[in-house]
């Protein structure tokens, strides 16, 4: 009976979910219920999938506003009514087009305008279609109104916006919010009515009852409109059914393709791959999923006719059929990975295929994805208001000053300092917590649908320029429309960036290379040497301090240990205490008896610990007793994407149940539960952390065998876990010799000729980037700069940007010494002019003398500081009082359970908690050789020792071994102070010279009396 609902999905106006609007139904009584947010569909397919259980018929619709005034409501009669909407709403959102006053003709919707506009507007033909509807507060009206002579059109249209007052409240907050302004400076003009309530169906009859006509009506129009969407286990996926056009052909090519890829990935394929082939073939055609990987496949084949690199991951690591395919490049057969992981009989949705591409790639193989297929989009994802947010836009609505709002953001304070605006702030936060604030973009999920997207949902246009659904994942997979993932990734652009550099810097060495031939590079053993050793550092996944740890303390020297150290570093393993049970009994075979001999059984290869995502599935199935079918449900739930916590929580009791019938110790299930229940949200796949130790492989190749030319690629895409000056000092480590920016030799990225490394313009962090553009085009165009004079003659830039220039010394392959370089700057732009275009004639300059100028490198050293963040010699020489040891990591073995006394120049630092809840710290310093090393600061420690940023500390601790990797427990740390910038200790010395100058010329009158005038304000008090 109501034509009109909202839900929070009508951003910034709705106050709540379609799960509470449904309830708010069931609990007045109404049976019958149109959705119609406002230019919104996000809540629809939901709201749909979840009406029967409350008694409820749905159906669908759209509140077409202009801003707040509402302009028509449209209603779907059926799925095909719905498309019409979707379309109509599309176009004018992804134009910015504004709404029209009259709706189109939809052949298979309704349109209602309200009471007050069709008097606005003064409309009076409507067609077979359109309706005037009629609100609780139109009713007064109505009877002095010509539109009571529309008995036919007339139906009810009571908005359903609030359930209460509180509601209301919560809808004032967010109408403020939405239009920037104070709470108490909010027009009522922006405001919903506080009547837009729901009544029950007698109150509604009561209050029309003068008008029953309008009642009948309203039933009537709502009884002709229907829509289903189909949310049943059994439901067909709604993907593209078919890539070839017809499905046998799909089939055909499917196997043929798999046939071609054989030779490529198996010299000598045996029994054991055919009938694993044959297996896979038989379930992915049974599941109707033969299209998905078809269209995976043609993805990545253009990727690879582009010459993009890419990394397909993801539960379809675990699949041969992905393997010949070469959607990616993990070897199932190899890993033994697990094949109902991948797909069973119970599953509903196709495998995941995360393929990852370098971030340069990724837009262009997501534009390709749109121009090759017919009906794409992203799919969309919603920002819900969070603490801060709620901090920061209540406090503005509130009239807060920023810094009242930045104390309340910090979180620490005691309410006593609190004021009651600050008060209403927090408490009314509370009203709008986890409300859909706006519409954004998953983060790699596209659909490829066999029906029009708008099928399902309306689309907008974010600035990224594609399409985008307005529901997310998750429902996108309750109606059966699966992902595909297209990721951006900074790890594979350094693999790729790195084989262009090596192709210029070393092309001979280029030609020998082959980054895809996987299995010569895992059995590299000067790789899996630097493995062992965690020689790391830029490598994808395997830089940090906890992997570089983990692997020193495993001992990894294997492409199957680090399969295995890439998923026991999860919360997950850690959290259930396995990972430390893990490394004993990888390092004491004699230990691995103790596992549960089924455990052990189940998974001999991680010593019966529980490691992938697979392992879950095997415990449940072959320890526990259940279906494949319940023991997907587990592996789902885990993944953090599962909607039904009751399905979950019931075949949770079924394994408890289930272990009990078995004989296991009430201790033994409770344990066992305990590990499945850790990996929630934090598990790999086998096959995700064997797509990763492949990259990691790759990564570690380069930087075995071209570590400068892989560490500038690492600068040119982001870095990775560290700061910059890490990597450059790292390359520097490698035999790289490191110059600052250089206008004849630099870029704007980083650049290698030989062993010399020039950083890119980039890291001068305050020269515009037209700057960069300029100079590079200049030179390119007319050759290298001869002096200061040829560049100012050639290049539009002023005073500020070319001192940034010369302070760094980018001039001195001119000859030119930096200090004399800025008097000729400031003489050569004096008149502070700047020329857009370079002189047709260089102009004759004068001359002028100068005296002899030079700077130390004590100067440079803070310039660089101040320029680049970072300097370029070592910290070390920069410490007011010289190092009075120069013990360093190599000197641990030697120290082992004794206090050493060492500096260290801080690299980074991990703040964590103790299981009390006390803070500690894990920090990476680098000693005064280069090497890196690790310390550990527990609680009493850290609270009296803290970190003051970046910088030398002098650490006094012990030495101490665990699993033979060596490190420091902290128990005294003092940062080390740096001797004053030398730049300005001349100017205060000039400056104290001349006072005293100043006071030896005085007479001794002036003297007597700047000295009384000193003394007046003493007097006068």
């Amino acid at each position: 009976m109501y034509l009109n609902c909202h839900t929070y999905y009508s951003l910034r106006y709705g106050t709540y979910s379609e799960e509470s609007l449904l309830r708010l139904a069931q609990e007045k009584g109404i049976t019958r219920l149109t959705l119609t947010d406002i230019n919104n569909t996000s809540a629809g397919l939901n709201f749909v999938r979840r009406a029967p259980e409350f008694n409820v018929r749905p159906s669908l619709g759209i509140d077409f506003r202009n801003g707040i005034a509402c302009c028509f409501v449209g209603i779907a009669r059926n799925n095909e009514g719905y498309l019409e909407l979707n379309r109509f709403l599309s176009h004018h959102l992804h134009n910015k087009l504004p709404l029209p006053e009259r709706a189109p003709v939809f052949l298979n919707a309704y349109i209602i305008y309200p009471f007050e506009k069709v008097l606005l507007e003064e409309m009076k033909a409507f067609a077979s279609h359109e309706f005037i509807g009629i609100s609780l507060r139109d009713l007064r009206r109505l009877p002095f109104s010509r539109l009571i002579e529309y008995r036919e059109k007339l139906v009810v249209l009571q908005p359903v916006t609030f359930r209460n007052k509180r509601d209301f409240n919560a809808h004032r907050l967010l109408r403020a919010i939405d239009n920037n302004v104070l709470l108490s400076k909010l027009p009522e003009t922006e405001q919903a009515s506080a009547q837009d309530c729901m009544y029950s169906l007698e109150n509604l009859a009561t209050a029309f009852s003068d008008f029953s006509f309008i009642l009948e009506n309203t039933e009537r129009l709502i009884q002709t409109c229907e829509i289903r969407f189909d949310f049943s286990a059994q439901r067909k996926p709604q993907n593209l059914q078919t890539y070839t056009g017809n499905e046998a052909s799909d089939i055909e090519l499917l196997r043929r393709l798999c046939q071609e890829g054989m030779p490529y990935r198996y010299k000598d394929p045996g029994p054991e791959v055919h009938a694993r082939l044959e297996k896979e073939l038989d379930l992915i055609t049974k599941k109707g999923f033969v299209s998905y990987f078809l269209i995976n496949w043609d993805i990545v084949s253009e990727a690879r006719r582009r010459g993009f690199f890419y990394v397909g991951r993801g539960s379809g690591a675990n699949s041969i059929v992905a393997y010949l395919l070469r959607i990616t490049d993990v070897d199932p057969i190899e890993l033994d990975l697990y094949f109902e992981r991948f797909i069973n009989l119970f599953r509903a949705n196709p495998p995941d295929f995360d393929i990852d591409f370098s971030w340069k790639d990724r837009e262009a193989i997501t534009r390709y994805i749109f121009e090759r297929f017919k009906h794409v989009t992203l799919l969309g994802t919603y920002v819900t208001f969070r603490q801060r947010g709620i901090i920061r836009e209540l406090g503005k609505v509130f009239g807060l000053p920023k810094a009242e709002i930045d104390l309340l953001c910090q979180g620490q304070y005691p309410n006593s300092r609190l004021d009651e605006v600050a008060r209403l702030v927090l408490r009314y936060g509370e009203l709008i917590r986890g409300m859909p604030n706006y519409l954004s973009i998953h983060a790699g999920g596209i659909l490829i649908s066999e029906q029009p997207i708008h099928y399902f949902s309306a689309t907008h246009l974010p600035p990224k320029g594609f399409p985008t659904t307005q529901f997310d994942m998750v429902i996108a997979e309750d109606v059966g429309l699966y992902k595909f993932d297209i990721l951006g990734q900074r790890g594979l652009a350094k693999i790729e960036e790195a084989l262009e550099i090596v192709r210029e810097n070393q092309p001979e060495a280029f030609q020998r290379i082959d980054i895809h031939d996987i299995s010569r590079i895992k059995e590299d053993s000067r790789i899996n040497q630097m493995v062992k050793s965690a020689q790391c550092m830029g490598c994808f996944y395997v830089e940090s301090p906890a992997m570089r740890m983990l692997l020193r303390k495993l001992e990894v020297d294997t492409y199957l240990g680090l399969v295995a150290a890439s998923s026991i570093i999860r919360p997950g393993v850690a959290k259930s205490g396995m990972m430390r049970e893990y490394i004993l009994r990888h390092r004491n075979p004699e230990r691995v008896q103790q596992a549960h001999p089924v455990l052990l059984e189940i998974m001999p290869d991680t010593y019966g610990v529980m490691v992938y995502q697979e392992d879950v599935i095997k415990v449940a199935h072959y320890f526990a007793g259940l279906s494949l079918g319940e023991a997907d449900v587990l592996r789902r739930g885990m993944s953090g994407k599962f909607r039904s916590r009751e399905e979950f929580e019931r075949v949770k009791a079924v394994f408890i149940a289930n272990c009990r019938k078995k004989g296991y110790a009430e201790a033994m299930i409770s344990e066992i539960w305990q590990q499945v229940a850790s990996f929630a949200g934090y598990a790999f796949a086998k096959g995700h952390s064997a797509s990763y130790a492949v990259e990691s492989y790759q990564s570690l190749f380069l930087r075995t065998y071209h570590p400068l030319e892989y560490m500038v690629a690492v600068l040119n895409n982001g870095g990775g876990f560290y700061r910059a000056e890490h990597y450059i000092h790292e390359a520097r480590m490698l035999g790289g010799v490191i110059h600052a920016p250089c206008i004849n030799r630099s870029v704007g990225v980083t650049r290698i000729q030989g062993v010399d490394i020039y950083l890119g313009f980039v890291f001068l962090k305050e020269l515009e980037s037209r700057i960069i553009d300029r100079i590079i085009s200049h030179r390119t165009a007319g050759g290298t700069f001869a002096s200061l004079e040829d560049f100012l003659d050639r290049v539009s830039i002023s005073i500020e940007q070319v001192s940034i220039l010369i302070r760094i010394d980018a001039f001195r392959s001119t000859g030119g010494e930096k200090h004399e370089l800025l008097w000729q700057a400031h003489m050569l732009l004096s008149g502070g002019t700047i020329r857009e275009h370079p002189r047709l004639f260089p102009p004759q300059n004068a001359r002028y003398q100068l005296p002899q100028l030079h700077a130390t490198s004590q100067e440079d050293a803070f310039t660089q500081l101040e320029l680049l963040g970072f300097c370029l010699c070592s910290p070390f020489k920069l410490l007011v009082h010289p190092a009075v040891n120069s013990h360093g990591s190599g000197d641990f073995p030697n120290f082992l359970d004794r206090s050493i006394d060492m500096y260290g120049y801080l690299v980074t630092v991990k703040n964590t908690k103790t299981h009390t809840g006390k803070q500690m710290y894990f920090a990476t310093f680098i000693d005064q050789q280069g090497e890196v090393f690790d310390t550990v600061h527990f609680p009493p420690v850290a609270a009296k020792y803290p970190f003051r940023g970046k910088g030398i500390y002098r650490i006094c601790g012990k030495v101490v071994s665990e699993f033979g990797f060596l490190s420091v427990e902290v128990v005294k740390m003092e940062k080390q102070p740096y001797i004053s910038d030398p730049r300005y200790a001349e100017i205060k010395t000039s400056t104290r010279l001349l006072a005293q100058r100043q006071e030896q010329m005085r007479t001794p009158s002036e003297i007597r009396t700047s000295r009384g005038s000193a003394s007046l304000p003493k007097d006068s008090r």
